[in-house]
């Protein structure tokens, strides 16, 4: 139950909620995974390297201890041999080094991703509570803690025991072996020992890494009222949107004014519709409307039309039915293709007139337009016929 509005947590945790547990450091880890594949690696790298690095060893050491003169027993000289020896040494095992610290550093990124966070180290008083310290130890969590140490060691102890009992043949010959070769021969024994008791922890690994991920995912889930809360504070207030909206449709429209200018004709019911139409053969394969507007809006546009001496067409059938089937910066309708191109041939004959002195033509009246389309708005209030 939530301790703040009394509901259960019975919804997944948001994108935004799973950020912001990483961003606090709050992330699946599992310590068995981590400890699995660290011995693993450890184990294979000691198998791989391990000839060599006792033979680099060997020689470090043969080479070391020998005293050639008596003046090579003075504090310095032995300072400096001792320091020279630690640093080969340090080389020879550079190798089984660098495999443990990638195994580090890369087995988290298998669980929860890397994550660095100052709140997650930053001391917080609550961490000395000594009730919340208890209920954590005697928690869920406590428990399977617990488990998995007794498993751990009831695990390990069982593999390590049947490995001795199988390789009791093999450590009473050594005796019988030359001491290098004794030497190399337990190594390789330990080195194997070493994998096979680290493989069994694998089982362990097995079962912490859902859990992890269980208690993890149990630890963000949310209350529907969270989800809501974070809904809206994301989404922001009403009155924000609102805001934004009207902000969105007048750059919209000025965007739409700003067509207007290039527009072939503007087709008007003549006071309520607007709607301004371009056609280039070149680039379309019918008109396109650049803008189109009820009341208001309409006026703007004859404004607009007048201003730049774009033609207005008054055809009150057609203008409905293009504003009500179109959309801005889309092609006309099929079925409008007749209508349109008898106006638009009008429009062209008007302005030759205009230009050459000719009798102008007669705007054409019947124009054909579908029932479909026709009957596409039926606003009475709208109709200036």
């Amino acid at each position: 139950m939530s301790a703040e509005s009394g509901q259960e947590k019975t919804e997944q945790p948001t994108p935004k909620r799973l950020k912001e547990s990483h961003d606090k450091g709050q992330v699946p880890r599992s310590k068995e995974l981590n400890t699995t594949v660290l011995l693993m690696a450890s184990a294979g790298a000691l198998l791989f390297f391990g000839n060599g690095m006792l033979a680099g060893l060997k020689k470090i050491a043969m080479h070391s201890l020998v005293i050639h003169h008596v003046s090579e027993l003075s504090s310095k000289v032995m300072m400096e041999t001792f320091t020279s020896m630690l640093w080969q040494a340090l080389w020879v095992m550079m190798p089984f080094l660098v495999v443990t610290v990638i195994a580090t550093i890369l087995t988290p990124l298998g669980l929860g991703g890397w994550s660095f966070s100052m709140q997650a180290v930053s001391f917080k008083l609550e961490k000395l509570d000594l009730l919340k310290g208890m209920g954590r130890i005697f928690s869920i969590k406590g428990l399977m803690e617990l488990v998995k140490v007794l498993a751990k060691f009831a695990l390990v102890g069982v593999v390590s025991a049947a490995i001795i009992w199988s390789l009791v043949g093999e450590l009473t010959g050594l005796s019988e072996e030359p001491l290098l070769n004794a030497l190399s021969h337990l190594a390789r024994l330990c080195g194997w020992s070493f994998l096979a008791c680290s493989s069994a922890m694998i089982l362990i690994a097995a079962v912490d890494v859902p859990f992890q991920l269980f208690q993890h995912n149990k630890q963000l889930k949310m209350t529907l009222q969270e989800v809501k809360d974070e809904s809206k504070e994301t989404e922001g207030r009403p009155e924000v949107k609102g805001r934004i909206r009207s902000l969105q449709q007048e750059l919209s429209q000025r965007r739409m004014m700003d067509a207007v200018p290039e527009a072939d004709v503007v087709i008007t019911n003549p006071t309520h519709y607007a709607i301004a139409l371009v056609y280039d053969q070149t680039k379309n394969s019918a008109p396109i409307v650049v803008a189109k507007g009820a009341d208001f809006v309409a006026a703007r546009i004859r404004s607009v039309a007048k201003q730049n001496s774009v033609t207005l067409v008054e055809a009150p059938p057609l203008a409905r039915a293009l504003y009500a089937s179109t959309e801005i910066n889309h092609e006309i309708p099929a079925g409008l293709y007749v209508a349109v191109a008898n106006i638009l041939s009008y429009v062209y004959q008007l302005n030759a007139a205009s230009q050459y002195g000719y009798e102008k033509p007669q705007q054409p009246d019947d124009l054909p337009i579908p029932d479909e389309l026709a009957h596409a708005m039926q606003t009475p209030e709208h109709n200036d016929e």
